[in-house]
């Protein structure tokens, strides 16, 4: 009888032991691991080679237009209302029309900003805010080209993919609902929210750091400047926004710590990688965009294009990376769409006041991650 029972033991552990391995959703090798610092500092990014592969085709840029032929009449004296694009030739503008239905709205068509009976009519919202839309893409091939977006570039479909409203933006989050009673104190925390990794770090970090055009009055930061706090603010509350930040960041590139930064010193610029650099000026194009070209569109947008809280839809890291370090692979997008890497003209009367751009380089002495 006891050699039955052992048996039997042995028996169950076996099979739970294969229902383990084979039915669990494990990571399992080969794995694909790309060297992001010096030998032995362990600053690497690892995924399964499948995983990446998956990743990689998500994020396949659409190939380019057939280029216009060449052409002397310019859109802004031969069509009526053309406000942003008037010293682009006929036909590269309606090369662009065509390429922007297809990265905005291949279902829909033309009529999702015009009125096809007058393409001038500016009654559709949809048609103020591709406007104003314009102006931003041809703002960050740019006014950001040195500093995040490189020769690279974006298009309308860097964000849109395909569809009307991006996939990946925000609005402000206003917290559980709550039946009654007393209302937890709980600092905006403490909630598996998606847009901190599912972490219990502060859920709206993004309105706080990625929203604000004058946040750099309230800098990013871990550790306080003083051995005991002197400044106004609370710094370990202050190290949790932070981290929560950087958890939205690495998720939407699919990244790990060691991508900007050695974690044997996070805050020290000399230790960290050059896409810190890049990572900084990201922070501040996204407060750009978010501050200049679609906050001022609060009154553009219907109401049922607002969020909860009556705020703008907003972008953010996840927006175009998609999951890669690089937007669409790192593919170069702009280079066939050159009337989108310059400014070709101004909208009369332009509802934002143009933020400064970021400086050349992040101040090196920076007491913590900015």
């Amino acid at each position: 009888m006891k050699t039955f029972f052992i048996v039997l033991g042995a028996s169950i552990a076996f099979f739970l032991t294969v229902a383990m391995f084979g039915l669990t959703d494990w990571d399992r090798p080969p794995l694909a691991v790309q060297q992001s610092g010096f030998r032995g500092t362990a600053m690497a990014q690892i995924h399964t080679r499948a995983g990446a592969a998956e990743t990689k085709a998500a994020n396949l840029a659409p190939a380019p237009a057939d280029p216009a032929e060449p052409g002397e009449e310019l859109a802004g004296t031969t069509y009526e209302n053309v406000q942003v694009l008037k010293n682009v030739s006929v036909n590269e503008f309606n090369r662009l029309m065509a390429s922007m239905t297809e990265w905005v709205s291949p279902e829909q068509g033309c009529t999702y900003c015009h009125n096809t009976e007058n393409m001038a009519d500016d009654s559709l919202y949809q048609k103020k805010v591709a406007r104003r839309m314009l102006q931003m893409t041809q703002a960050l091939n740019t006014d950001w080209k040195d500093s995040h977006t490189g020769g690279a570039g974006v298009t309308c479909y860097t964000c849109h993919r395909g569809q009307p409203v991006p996939s990946n933006v925000w609005f402000t989050d206003p917290g559980p609902n709550r039946p009654g009673g007393f209302i937890a104190r709980n600092n905006g925390q403490n909630l598996a929210a998606p847009s901190v990794g599912l972490a219990s770090l502060p859920y709206d970090t993004l309105t706080e750091y990625l929203a604000d055009k004058t946040i750099d009055n309230n800098a990013i930061r871990v550790n306080a400047t003083t051995a005991l706090p002197t400044t106004k603010g609370k710094p370990i509350q202050d190290a949790e926004k932070t981290y929560a930040l950087m958890i939205h960041m690495s998720e939407g590139l699919g990244v790990n710590c060691t991508f900007c930064h050695n974690t044997r010193a996070i805050s020290d610029w000399s230790q960290s990688t050059p896409q810190r650099v890049t990572a900084w000026h990201g922070i501040r194009m996204v407060r750009d965009i978010n501050g200049n070209y679609l906050e001022p569109l609060l009154s553009t947008f219907p109401k049922n294009r607002l969020g909860v809280l009556g705020d703008v839809p907003k972008v953010n890291c996840t927006t175009c990376h998609n999951g890669v370090s690089k937007p669409l692979n790192g593919a170069h997008v702009i280079e066939a769409y050159p009337e989108l890497a310059r400014a070709t003209d101004t909208v009369a009367a332009n509802p934002a006041t143009p933020m400064p751009t970021a400086p050349a380089v992040p101040p090196e002495t920076a007491p913590a991650p900015q």
